[in-house]
């Protein structure tokens, strides 16, 4: 699989909230397919970006380094990953290995 199918494969998102004072909450995000790649916040659309990043920044630096990530489910035909990579803002490192894998 290229990098583009490798981030197109669509992980298991757990979602909890967790109470850190008595009435203040926290939510925390995590891809449990993929070991280590969790997120916590106040604003659930600021943990998913952030969440975002790590499971992209974890699959590419796999890759870079000669290893597959897991591989749960077949990569989703419709995922555009260097659209979610330039929305995330992530380096242009990202978008460079993405764009070659296209040609």
């Amino acid at each position: 699989m290229d990098l583009r199918e490798l981030l197109s494969v669509p992980y298991l998102l757990e979602a909890e909230a967790v109470e850190t004072d008595a009435g203040k909450w926290l939510v925390r995000l995590d891809y449990p397919e993929l070991p280590g790649c969790t997120a916590e916040g106040f604003v659930v659309e600021d943990v998913l970006k952030e969440l975002e990043q790590r499971r992209i920044e974890m699959i590419v630096s796999l890759v870079e380094v000669g290893k597959e990530p897991p591989i749960t489910r077949k990569p989703l035909a419709t995922s555009d990953p260097l659209w979610t990579v330039r929305d995330l803002g992530l380096s242009a490192r990202v978008a460079a290995l993405l764009g070659s894998a296209t040609k």
